[in-house]
This record gives C-alpha cells, sequence and structure tokens, in this order.
C-alpha cells in the first residue's frame, strides 16, 4: 500500500513538472516536499500531497545590477574621475541599498540562502556606508576614524572571502565577482591604512571591474533567460 502511495506521488511530482515547464512559467520546488497525515481533522482526511510551484521570476539579476551599477559608480570617484556627489550617495541609497534588500527577501523565498545572505547583507552595506557618510554631517556621530574604516573594510573582505568560498558550488562567473570583490575590500582597507593616493586610484579600477563582473552576471542570466539558450557563458560547476 504504501508503495503504490509513493508512486502515486512520484508520478504526481513528474506530471506537475512537466505541466509547469511547457507552460513556461518558471521553475518547479518543493515537489519532494510534506505530505502528512492530518490527524486533527478526523479520519475523513487522509493523506494530503502537497507540491509548491515556484512561478515567480530570478530576482538575482536585479541584486547583480544594483550591485554592480553602484560598485562601477563609487569606483569611478575612487579612481578619480569625478568627486563623491549626491549621485553616488542616492545609487547607494536605493539602488545598491534598497533594492538589494528587496533581492534579498525574494531570494529568501525561494529558499536561496546564499542569495538572501549575500543580497541582503551587500544591500545594508551600501545603507551603512551612505550613513556613514550622511550622519556625521548632522553632527549625530563624530565622522569615523581611519582605524575604524580600517577594521570596516577588513571585516567586510573576511566576509566577501567567506561567501566567495560558497561559490565553488555556484557558478564560474560569481567566483570572478566575489573574488574580485573580496581583493577589493582588503585593497580599500590597505589604502585607507597607507594612505597611498596612487594606490587607493588603482583600486578604484580593481572595485570598476567588481562591477562589470557583476554586471555581467547579471545580464548574463536576463540573456540566456530570454532568448532560451546560453547567450553569455556562466560557466555552470557540475555538482
Amino acid at each position: 500500500m504504501q508503495n503504490e502511495e509513493e508512486q502515486g506521488l512520484s508520478e504526481f511530482m513528474n506530471e506537475t513538472r512537466e505541466r509547469f515547464s511547457k507552460a513556461g512559467t518558471g521553475a518547479v520546488s518543493d515537489l519532494d516536499g510534506e505530505h502528512a497525515i492530518f490527524t486533527d481533522l478526523g479520519e475523513a482526511v487522509g493523506k494530503s500531497e502537497v507540491a509548491i510551484c515556484d512561478t515567480t521570476s530570478n530576482p538575482a539579476p536585479l541584486g547583480l545590477f544594483a550591485f554592480g551599477l553602484t560598485t562601477v559608480l563609487l569606483n569611478l570617484h575612487n579612481a578619480g574621475f569625478f568627486p563623491l556627489d549626491s549621485m553616488i550617495l542616492a545609487m547607494g541609497i536605493f539602488y545598491g541599498g534598497v533594492a538589494q534588500v528587496i533581492v534579498g527577501i525574494m531570494e529568501w523565498k525561494k529558499k536561496n540562502t546564499f542569495g538572501t545572505v549575500a543580497f541582503t547583507s551587500y544591500g545594508l552595506f551600501w545603507l551603512t556606508l551612505v550613513a556613514l557618510i550622511v550622519i556625521p554631517t548632522f553632527g549625530w556621530a563624530p565622522k569615523p576614524t581611519e582605524t575604524s574604516m580600517i577594521a570596516f573594510l577588513v571585516m567586510w573582505g573576511i566576509f566577501s572571502a567567506l561567501l566567495f568560498i560558497g561559490t565553488f558550488r555556484l557558478n564560474r562567473a560569481l567566483q570572478v565577482v566575489f573574488f574580485l570583490l573580496t581583493i577589493l575590500f582588503f585593497m580599500l582597507a590597505y589604502g585607507d591604512y597607507t594612505g597611498n593616493a596612487g594606490f587607493k586610484i588603482l583600486t578604484g579600477y580593481e572595485g570598476i571591474l567588481t562591477g562589470i563582473a557583476a554586471i555581467y552576471t547579471g545580464i548574463a542570466q536576463v540573456w540566456n533567460e530570454v532568448f532560451g539558450k546560453t547567450v553569455l557563458p556562466l560557466g555552470v560547476v557540475k555538482k
């Protein structure tokens, strides 16, 4: 009897996957999820087979674009192309900050732990960075010291390195993004430590490359989905 029920569930799962695949409505997840007896409802209610079908779009490209564009603009400033102004602060608050936090929440809904941690964290990083610049101008707290900023950047470098290790199970494109990002944070910390203007400019160019890598990863996911084929390779890692 149990084998017949398991076979029926398996057929149901396969049929549901096929139906959603043909409809083009997105990925189907949790088809191996829970099914239980609801004894509190009485004997009239038997086993309930539940399949949660995810028909929402992939939020990751939005987060990658938000991170990438904001990173490029900030590091164009670091490379000496223009001064720090309201354009960068606004990007940091809304696109780099709020948009990434929203994407992180969307990734949580999709049960993507890596995406949840990464996008939410870096979204809040941008909001924190803007706060570090703006708060002292209101007199609410003193401007951060060089030592505290070095500690801030080093901790984010360590955090990025830990996520970089996680990308070994994802794809090559994300590996490049997180590798460059880890290097960027440590270069920023070293630049603040030495005060070397030339090194800070070099760091700006490294940051531009980091942003471009994130933009590439984002547009690759968009184009590959829209055209239904690999337009830009992501270098999927075989698990």
